[in-house]
């Protein structure tokens, strides 16, 4: 709807939205104004905003347009309380990842909540960085990379261990999310926008992926950055009696005061603000994880056509169970992309 407001001239005034290959159908109408023109003459706009984060909301095309409020992170949540049960140290590398997995489904818990029909997601995007480290992931070739394909292989792995829930073809996100919840499950992969809704914000933490066995990618790479910021269109800029509004609306919901507000203690604030006095352990383990990141890479999907990328999540079942391999459904995926 918003892409075809754009295109028949019913844009808003401002807006907030995508920043990555999602919104390249908005984009392509070429009506959003660049920070570097409002700056010529508001050259306070976005000033809270950290230089490093308005390059990292720059739209494809390398533009800078968009003033974001926060990031967000994907990281590997842990119930801390079934590991200390059973004696078991955080999966920080692959050798305790492969303990906690086993030690875990002999006694009876599901080591790893997904569903591999529905949201596989966050584990292709974790396996591919991993195998292939940050430069090789975020770039898009026109062949299945051999890295890539490494890292999507270990879905077939990780599904012989038992490290899903049996009916990972069938059940749907939420319900493996509540079996993380439920403490069912040890551990799930999942964005920092989830962490307010898990219940036991004390004995839930989150680590960094483990690297997987051949792996490129340093330790503490993760899965990052920001989707989203407000917009001014051209349609408010070019009208005098919009501008100065439009451009005072987007400085005072992107201000470190309201960027405090936005953030909310969930994934990372795109100002300096003072970390808040009521956050949870859990709030406070993500910030440090984030923190401690060694690299920020954006997923797939920023990076690929929705269509190739709804091709790649569609066929993960297949290369777990091996009906497929995992060159084979590379290879579609970037053709598709290359249309």
């Amino acid at each position: 709807k918003v892409a075809a407001d754009f295109a028949v001239g019913n844009e808003p005034d401002v807006i907030q939205y995508f920043t990555d290959a999602n919104a390249s159908d908005v984009l392509a109408a070429n009506k959003f104004v660049s920070i570097e023109e409002i700056r010529k003459v508001y050259p306070d706009y976005a000033k809270d905003t950290f230089d490093s984060d308005l390059l990292a909301a720059a739209n494809p095309d390398g533009v800078e347009r968009a003033v974001p409020t926060t990031r967000y992170w994907e990281g590997l949540f842990c119930n801390k309380d079934l590991f200390d049960k059973y004696c078991l140290e955080l999966p920080t590398d692959w050798e305790k990842m492969e303990s906690a997995i086993n030690t875990f489904k002999e006694n009876g818990i599901i080591p790893i909540a997904v569903s591999l029909n529905n949201v596989p997601n966050y584990w292709i995007e974790f396996l591919m960085l991993s195998a292939a480290g940050p430069e090789n992931y975020e770039t898009v070739p026109e062949s299945a990379p051999k890295d890539w394909c490494k890292g999507l292989a270990m879905f077939k792995t990780l599904r012989e261990m038992g490290a899903f829930p049996v009916d990972t073809d069938t059940i749907d996100k939420d319900f493996a999310g509540e079996l993380f919840k439920n403490k069912q499950a040890a551990m799930q992969l999942e964005g920092s926008w989830s962490a307010a809704g898990i219940p036991d914000q004390v004995n839930t933490v989150v680590t960094a992926f483990p690297i997987i066995p051949g792996g490129k990618a340093p330790a503490g790479s993760i899965i990052g950055g920001i989707s989203s910021g407000f917009y001014i269109t051209k349609k408010a800029w070019d009208d005098p009696d919009k501008r100065d509004a439009a451009v005072k609306f987007v400085m005072a919901h992107t201000n470190k005061d309201a960027v405090a507000t936005y953030w909310g203690g969930n994934g990372q604030a795109a100002a300096m603000v003072d970390p808040l006095d009521d956050m949870t352990p859990l709030e406070i383990s993500g910030l440090n994880y984030s923190n401690a990141a060694t690299s920020i890479s954006a997923p797939t999907d920023a990076r690929i056509s929705q269509e190739a990328y709804n091709i790649l999540v569609a066929g993960i079942v297949d290369i777990s169970t091996g009906a497929r391999t995992p060159e084979d459904l590379l290879n579609e995926v970037l053709q598709v992309n290359a249309k």
